[in-house]
């Protein structure tokens, strides 16, 4: 007796036998049994998920002398010929390899004829998106206007390549995705009838590979039965399949947890002497965070397509990650697989994400960290010890310009930010007007360019902490008002307390009779040819010169 392929022998006879489709099988039988048979159906979906089961059993159905309310009887003369092949009346065309226009003209007219035995002519063309634009043109005005018993029904995995103009003329039924848990379920009832042993986790592992595809799973537990025989078990079949170890991904979440760089060498080797490859590896590592994930969002397993076993291993992992850390991970690992696909070294890069991957660092809300901070278990950081005033930053702001009360002219004013020590009992007015041609001359051999714009300043007032200085030009506010830092903290070293201060465009006599002396002190200056001379130093730094004997 010659073998049969599971798929073919465990191919579906009537509409209650289709696996994961009742939204399509339930309307087409409804509409059987009421009369309301259409001329043209398409069926789209992805592969090997019933769309041309479904139009065999719909074709056989039609046709069936002693139908079963809206399924076929499998018994009559019309069902028994049209499983054997024997039929005229079911005319089945592969579309990939029937897709000129002259084999749609021989259709169309071969449409004109009536069926010889039952009561529909009805012709199934599978992948028909692969019929040429010409051809689809052929097909219209008769897809339109057929016969009365005339039904066309059509197959496509890629509809979007079918024109609109075939589609608006067809009833149309997407079909989905089978869902793992019913291919496992339609495996064990397969292994069950055929003396086949397999674990839970086997099924999963098939199913998995299947991607939603029963005939693909089918076809996978032929292969399967194959290598292992009647008893199956999950090494075997990771073995047959050539596929990535689950308890390595457990091992590097293990590793994370326990940043254990080691791992991620050890598991790199695995891979590469194993030959399995980097991408799929990553992509894998992926979905067993993504389950983790889901696991620790929802606190259900059912979002986990996995063996039961699995699952529990799942269940122990969720404690472990918060949701901010998961979601870090899945970024990095995200960026990774697209580092991975360009690299030029997989197994270097592989290692060396591996590693940052296990480096994460855990990352807490700020409510976990301040919860910790009751409880006690993170210290309360000392307060930091108060500087010195030789080692405390001045922060400067700029305030707006002033009004002068006498004349109404705005002045400039910099303010320095803190406690302001006041001077009231420790330093007066009449101190520092009395020393201020000192502390003039100690900026001045500091920095000339600065101390040379304060020669003709004066204080003129210190009332509530700020300390009101007279500048001769105008022009020289916004240049002290640059150097108001140096000023400042200048003026704390020299006096011992902190002021604010504000410069003022003010004239007042006293100025105008310093002037002419102040002016010869800086011809004075200026002659001189010591390289000491503040302003002849200066001129060497700042502007490059040299002197010339």
């Amino acid at each position: 007796m010659s073998y049969t392929v599971t798929a073919l022998k465990w191919r579906p006879q009537r509409f209650d036998e289709v696996v994961g489709q009742e939204h399509i099988t339930t309307t087409l039988k409804n509409a059987i049994e009421k009369g309301r048979i259409a001329h043209a159906y398409i069926f789209a979906g992805p592969r090997g998920v019933g769309k041309t089961t479904t139009a065999r059993i719909l074709a056989k159905r039609l046709n069936c002398l002693n139908p079963q309310g809206g399924e076929p009887c499998n018994e009559c003369e019309m069902c028994k010929m049209f499983q054997s092949g024997q039929t005229m009346d079911v005319i089945e065309i592969d579309g990939a390899s029937n897709r000129r226009i002259d084999e749609i003209r021989t259709l169309r007219e071969s449409v004109k004829y009536a069926p010889t035995s039952g009561k529909y002519k009805i012709y199934i063309i599978d992948e028909v998106h692969m019929l040429t634009t010409e051809s689809f043109n052929a097909l219209l005005k008769t897809l339109e206007e057929p016969p009365e018993h005339t039904v066309f029904i059509f197959a496509t995995t890629d509809i979007h390549k079918v024109p609109l103009t075939i589609i608006s003329r067809c009833q149309r039924f997407d079909f989905r995705r089978i869902e793992l848990s019913e291919i496992k379920k339609q495996l064990a009832k397969i292994s069950k009838t055929e003396g086949i042993e397999i674990d839970d986790e086997s099924l999963t592992i098939i199913a998995k590979k299947a991607d939603g595809a029963l005939r693909d799973a089918q076809s996978l537990f032929d292969q399967v039965i194959s290598y292992c025989g009647t008893k199956i078990t999950a090494d075997e079949v990771r073995k047959m399949l050539n596929l990535i170890d689950e308890d390595i991904y457990f091992g590097v979440s293990k590793a994370v947890l326990e940043k254990d760089f080691r791992i991620a060498y050890e598991t790199v080797q695995t891979l590469y002497e194993n030959g399995w490859n980097f991408i799929d590896f990553v992509m894998g590592l992926i979905e067993h965070f993504r389950n983790i994930m889901a696991l620790a969002v929802t606190g259900s397993s059912k979002f986990i397509e996995a063996s039961e076993s699995t699952k529990l291993k799942y269940e122990s992992l969720k404690k472990n990650f918060s949701e901010a850390d998961l979601l870090r991970i899945l970024t990095f690992l995200t960026r990774l697989l697209s580092d991975i696909k360009i690299a030029q070294n997989q197994k270097l890069t592989i290692e060396i994400g591996l590693s940052k991957l296990i480096g994460l660092e855990k990352s807490s809300s700020i409510s976990e960290l301040i919860e910790a901070l009751r409880s006690g278990k993170i210290p309360v950081p000392e307060a930091r010890p108060e500087k010195k005033k030789s080692e405390r930053k001045l922060e400067i702001k700029e305030s707006p310009p002033l009004q002068d009360k006498e004349k109404g002219e705005p002045f400039h004013a910099r303010e320095t930010q803190g406690p302001i020590q006041e001077m009231n009992g420790v330093l007066t007015f009449q101190e520092i007007e009395k020393k201020w041609k000192e502390f003039v001359k100690e900026i001045n051999s500091k920095k000339f360019v600065v101390g040379s714009r304060l020669y003709l300043s004066k204080p003129l007032e210190l009332k509530d902490g700020v300390l009101e200085i007279s500048i001769r030009e105008k022009s020289d506010i916004n240049f002290l008002e640059q150097k108001i830092d140096f000023i400042l903290q200048s003026f704390e070293e020299f006096y011992g307390g902190k002021v604010k201060l504000k410069f003022s465009a003010k004239e007042n006599s006293s100025q105008e009779v310093e002037e002419e002396q102040l002016t010869q002190e800086n011809i004075e200056t200026i002659d001189s040819t010591d390289e000491k001379n503040p302003f002849v130093k200066a001129i060497i730094e700042n502007l490059g010169a040299r002197e010339v004997k």
